[in-house]
């Protein structure tokens, strides 16, 4: 079926197709093989078969021996123009945000010299209070939301993380 039919279909029919193909699904006959395997050369788990001290001494070895490779030829601009520094500082997007967004009309023009043209210009509108307290409102709801996230994102950092020791200790109290 294509993407688009599938699209155009109602929700509830996919969920019915989806448990249908869970309860019954379809019986295909098994796929044939048409590619043929090609050498890649050493694997990483061959790699980590190898002795710790082999891995040692092939650092030692580029240390003393490095292979010369031609210089690289840069091309690019520099990552972070605006502030020239050697690292490239990258922020959350959430600490880029700063007050409301309204487009506030633009400054009236200086006095023009014909007195026609003085007539035909308006002062320019004020922003109307309700929609600058629903962008404020917006903006607070926004903010609210970026706070939560990155409590979650903190929260899940450390459970990542009691995880990892948990495993790494366990697996050496165990042997």
């Amino acid at each position: 079926m294509l993407l688009g039919d599938y699209l155009d279909l109602p929700w509830f029919r996919t969920v019915f197709t989806n448990l249908g193909d869970v309860l019954s699904p379809e019986t295909l006959p098994p796929l044939e093989l048409e590619s043929r395997p090609i050498d890649v050369g050493e694997l990483l788990t061959d790699q980590l078969s190898h002795p710790w001290w082999s891995s040692l001494l092939r650092n030692l070895a580029d240390r003393v021996a490095p292979e010369k490779l031609p210089p690289l030829e840069l091309s690019s601009a520099p990552v972070n123009p605006i502030i020239p520094s050697e690292a490239v500082l990258l922020t959350n997007w959430s600490n880029v945000i700063d007050g409301p967004k309204i487009f506030l009309p633009d400054k009236p023009m200086p006095a023009s010299p014909s007195p026609a043209l003085a007539l035909a210009t308006s002062p320019a509108p004020r922003p109307d209070p309700v929609q600058v307290e629903f962008v404020t409102d917006l903006e607070r709801d926004l903010r609210r939301d970026l706070r939560r996230s990155r409590l979650r994102q903190r929260f899940l950092m450390f459970v990542f993380a009691a995880e990892l020791i948990f495993l790494v200790f366990g697996r050496f109290l165990h042997r």
